[in-house]
């Protein structure tokens, strides 16, 4: 595991150079774009000499999508002689509306008029065959019925020539296939054919050269100006968070997001949070989005109906199957692992669905649902797979999580002693670092919804396991809200099965963990529960795990005495162990403690201990880590020197394991020594970039930290008004946290920056009276230089 530890008290540390430095967001700029209906469209009549405009009204409430129409709009300037543009996307996406949009916007730039079909590539029925399509566009360009072909050939070389000396729009919406459009685009001329499709349609590209637009869904500002811009007249006052929410709900597409917003404007009085409750449960998706209208409802459903029909049996088996992996998305292994039988014929599937526009392909053999088309899955899972199936596929990719889980934290994480073992089966092996972290990285998201699986669908030692192997990767990068989360569904899972070793484990990790985010109160309790269980039972390398657990929460909460206890218990216990890597960690905590307490002779002996075994172990992480209480003896011993390069070395290698977190703890003892070192603008840097760091992860307190050192490094500068802002705000924080210790010193310095002599005595005395709480060497020095 990767300790974090409790700072020195005496030694200020720093912090940013400006509070906007360490919070500031990087910008995102969202552009709020145009919103635009009621546009009145026009039908032609047919016959030659008449101007046929026959794409039907636009959707009310059309989001501007500006680099899409501009990308459209250079169409009217093309020198190259293009005859067709396909866009394509998935179901609902806006494709059409899009089309029917721009023809309507640019009418005269087409003066011989605009055709319009609909092809129903998708649709359950039959769709619109090319015959049937020439016909229609024939009579409406003035050919006579009597003097249509009956060959398809013929009636579309008919069409190109009745085209030919006109420039016309015509848009092919909903096509499925490359041989239904084809005798469709015009030849050459000025004329141009807008495809629309769920299908990449690549044939066009070859052999018409055709340019092709792939559609994504709306941006959260886009899709909120359209629930917004259609609801306005009808209520007034919803949470614009909320709003959001029901946003990314709808996944953004457009046809959810107007189905959503009926449903809201129809009933005003009802709060925007019932509906987003509704929305949340996905088997009920359907049944919230109806309307009332049903032809409104259906169309919806309908447009994922007609993609899903269109799919070979094997592929829409597949679709199905995938509907029911728990993440936001997953590679193509994980389909293999949760679908079974031949990879081979499950990466053709994805191959097919992707093309299909039913899956996004996010990056190299990756994929994800819509969440609105992963509702569509999930419904026909329901309906087409019997409760045997659709459970084992969920165990079969559980069990390829768990296994490959395992397989990545034996690669990263630095604690790996104490591990179950598992039989072999399906799973990813890492060959280095690099591999595992990139799979932690991608799959990340996904594992705390693979714990929950498990646990909902009778998997609960699966869970549990899955929650320990998490505990070691989450320790390793300091991931606390998935660490909390999967841990205390562990512990549900140990109780449900009776097993008491199981549940003191995770008693251990929800310790560990609640030390690490300052609620010391918890981690005491969990600490001790687990130690109490592990003595019952006799295991005594967990006693000593659990032991150097409770250690650490007493130095967080500065219970020193009682820390260095609860280490020589540990120490003592691990000398009967053959584990060398828990024995230099015992060694570290012991030393750490002794240099708290001021007994330099005996940390001295316990860290330089420490330091050699991990360096023969090759653990270059936890060397860094000990080279940090090594520069913070040498700092008390008043060298300067030695301290500030023990730091560096353990900067260089915290960044070295890549490793943010605890570079930023480095960092913070870098800062310190280059302050002891008369350095305190560097230091400066050093606490800029630790901070940063701890904000971007979600550590308040070594963020405080940071900020309370600031104001020393300023107060070094004689910039005592800037000094005193930045304690202001690492005070607050320490309060929050209730962390009382940090509290008192962070008083102290407070006390010292004031002009005001009334403000800077309340100061000093409500230091004094929350250092009273503690009796160390350390407290009683800081007492007595504030009474002074």
């Amino acid at each position: 595991m990767v300790i974090l530890m409790p700072d020195d008290p005496d030694d200020e540390l720093d912090g940013v150079v400006n509070r906007s430095q360490v919070g500031g967001n990087v910008g995102e700029i969202v552009q709020v774009r145009n919103v635009e209906g009621g546009i009145h469209l026009y039908q032609g009549s047919g016959g030659r000499g008449h101007r046929p405009l026959q794409p039907p009204r636009g959707v009310r409430g059309f989001v501007n999508r500006i680099a899409e129409l501009a990308a459209l709009d250079e169409l009217l300037v093309d020198d190259e002689n293009l005859v067709v543009y396909v866009i394509s996307g998935t179901a609902g996406v806006g494709k059409t509306s899009l089309a029917l949009h721009w023809a309507h916007r640019t009418r005269d730039e087409f003066p011989d008029g605009q055709l319009y079909i609909d092809l129903r590539g998708y649709d359950p029925g039959l769709p619109v065959s090319a015959s049937q399509a020439l016909e229609r566009f024939l009579l409406a360009l003035g050919v006579p019925a009597a003097s249509i072909p009956d060959d398809v050939e013929a009636q579309s070389s008919l069409y190109r020539s009745e085209l030919a000396d006109r420039r016309m729009l015509i848009i092919l919406d909903n096509a499925a296939s490359n041989a239904q459009v084809r005798p469709l685009i015009p030849g050459s001329g000025s004329s141009l054919a807008i495809v629309t499709s769920r299908n990449h349609l690549q044939g066009l590209a070859i052999r018409h050269g055709a340019r092709r637009r792939t559609l994504d869904t709306l941006t959260e500002a886009e899709a909120v100006q359209l629930l917004t811009t259609t609801v306005q007249e009808y209520r007034k006052g919803d949470d614009p968070a909320e709003v959001a929410e029901l946003a990314r709900l709808c996944a953004h597409l457009p046809l959810a997001l107007r189905i959503a917003a009926e449903r809201a404007a129809s009933r005003p009085a009802m709060p925007l949070s019932r509906l987003i409750a509704d929305l949340r449960d996905e088997s009920e998706l359907w049944n919230t989005l109806s309307t009332g209208d049903i032809d409104e409802a259906e169309a919806v459903h309908t447009v994922f109906a007609w993609s899903y029909r269109a799919l070979p049996e094997e592929t829409a088996l597949v679709f199905c199957l995938l509907g029911l992996h728990p993440g936001a998305d997953f590679s193509e292994s994980a389909a293999e692992a949760l679908v079974g039988g031949d990879p081979r014929r499950v990466r053709g599937a994805l191959d097919q669905l992707a093309g299909a526009c039913l899956l996004e392909a996010t990056g190299f053999m990756r994929y994800r649902f819509h969440d609105l088309l992963r509702a569509y899955a999930v419904d026909c899972a329901q309906s087409k797979l019997s409760e045997d199936e659709h459970l084992a596929a969920v165990h079969r990719v559980c069990d390829w999580y768990l296994r490959t889980t395992y397989n990545c934290a034996l690669v990263l994480a630095h604690d790996t002693t104490l591990l179950f073992s598992l039989d072999e089966g399906p799973s990813l092996q890492f060959a280095d670092h690099g591999q595992a972290s990139r799979w932690y990285a991608e799959e990340k998201s996904n594992l705390e919804a693979v714990v929950r699986a498990a646990a909902g669908t009778g998997q609960p030692h699966t869970a549990w396991r899955l929650a320990t192997l998490l505990e070691r990767i989450y320790a390793t990068y300091n991931h606390f809200n998935d660490w909390r989360s999967t841990s205390r569904i562990g512990l549900d899972c140990a109780r449900q099965l009776g097993l008491r070793a199981e549940e003191a484990a995770m008693h251990d990790s929800l310790g560990r963990l609640s030390r690490m985010t300052m609620r010391l109160t918890d981690a005491v309790t969990h600490h001790v529960d687990a130690v109490a269980t592990y003595r019952s039972l006799g295991d005594t390398a967990n006693v000593v795990k659990g032991l150097n657990g409770l250690g650490w929460v007493h130095l967080f909460r500065h219970r020193l005495s009682e820390a260095r206890a609860a280490f020589a218990e540990a120490l003592t216990a691990a000398r009967d162990l053959d584990d060398a890597r828990w024995f230099a960690t015992l060694l570290y905590s012991t030393g750490y403690t002794c240099a708290q307490l001021r007994d330099l002779d005996a940390a001295d002996d316990h860290l330089a201990r420490s330091l050699r075994m991990f360096r023969d172990l090759g653990d270059r992480l936890y060397e860094s880590m000990v080279l940090t209480a090594i520069s913070y003896v040498a700092r008390v011993r008043g060298d300067a020197r030695a301290s500030l390069a023990l730091a560096r070395e353990a900067v260089d290698l915290s960044r070295e394991m890549t490793n943010r977190l605890w570079e930023a703890t480095a960092l913070l003892y870098l800062g310190k020594a280059q302050r002891a070192a008369g350095e305190p603008g560097e230091s400066l840097i050093s606490y800029q970039a630790a901070a940063v760091i701890c904000r971007q992860n979600g550590d308040r307190s070594r963020e405080a930290m940071a900020l309370e050192g600031a104001g020393c490094a300023y107060d070094d500068l004689d910039r005592g008004e800037q000094a005193a802002e930045f304690h202001r705000q690492a005070g607050a924080t320490h309060r929050q946290l209730g962390d009382r210790w940090k509290l008192a010193r962070n008083l102290a310095h407070l006390s010292r920056e004031l002009q005001s002599a009334a403000d800077a005595r309340l100061c000093g005395e409500e230091a004094l009276a929350i250092l009273a709480e503690f009796e160390d060497p350390k407290a009683v020095a800081l007492s007595s230089q504030l009474r002074a």
